[in-house]
C-alpha cells in the first residue's frame, strides 16, 4: 500500500472527497476501506469553517493531509480529512470520514464499540472503533506515523452513490455525500 501524498489532498473538497472511497484508512494495527464520506468547503453554511477561523477549526486552514478531529453532541468525534489550502484551492475545506469497512483489527473494534454489528458505520462509530480522538487532531497524515490514509490499488468506484449530506441543518440540499454502491464486507449496517 501506498500512504497518499500531500498533492492528494490539495484540491477541493467536493473533488478529494470521492477519491477517498476505497482507500485504507491505518490507525496502529487497525484498518478500514473507506465507505462514506461528505465533502465541506468554506463557503458552505454547514461547513464549521464558514463563519471563519476559529481556535477548534484552525486545522481547517492549516496544510492539506492533516487530520481534523472535533467533538459534538458532547459524546462522539468526527474525522476528517484536510484538504484544499495548496494548488491555488482556497483553505478551510475538509473531507468527513463517514463510514469505513473494517479490514484489521475487528475484534479490537468490536471490544472498543461493545457490539457485533455497524462497528464503524458512521462517524462516530468510526472514531469510537479506531480510537480516534482530538489528541489526534492536526496530525500529518502524509508524515510517517500511527495514522495515514493508504492505497492499496482499488479504484474509487464508478457507481457511487451520490446524495445530499446527514446530520446537518444547513446546505441538506447539497449533493456532496458519497457511498460505496454496495459494501464490499456486509458489515456496514444501515
Amino acid at each position: 500500500m501506498r500512504r497518499l501524498g500531500r498533492e492528494f489532498y490539495a484540491r477541493d473538497a467536493p473533488v478529494v472527497a470521492p477519491q477517498l472511497l476505497n482507500k485504507v484508512l491505518v490507525v496502529g494495527n487497525l484498518a478500514g476501506r473507506i465507505s462514506e464520506v461528505e465533502a465541506y468547503t468554506r463557503q458552505d453554511p454547514a461547513s464549521h469553517s464558514f463563519h471563519g477561523r476559529t481556535n477548534r477549526n484552525a486545522v481547517m486552514f492549516g496544510p492539506a493531509g492533516h487530520l481534523y478531529v472535533y467533538f459534538t453532541y458532547g459524546i462522539h468525534h468526527c474525522a476528517n480529512v484536510v484538504t484544499g489550502g495548496n494548488a491555488g484551492a482556497e483553505p478551510g475545506q475538509a473531507v468527513l470520514i463517514r463510514a469505513v469497512e473494517p479490514l484489521l483489527g475487528l475484534d479490537e473494534m468490536i471490544r472498543r464499540r461493545g457490539r457485533i454489528r455497524n462497528v464503524a458505520d458512521g462517524p462516530g462509530k468510526l472514531c469510537q472503533a479506531f480510537a480516534i480522538g482530538l489528541e489526534m487532531n492536526g496530525l500529518d497524515l502524509c508524515a510517517e506515523g500511527v495514522v495515514g490514509i493508504f492505497d492499496a490499488g482499488d479504484d474509487p468506484p464508478d457507481d457511487a452513490v451520490v446524495t445530499p449530506r446527514i446530520g446537518i441543518r444547513v446546505g441538506t440540499d447539497t449533493l456532496w455525500r458519497w457511498t460505496l454502491s454496495k459494501p464490499q464486507s456486509g458489515r456496514r449496517g444501515s
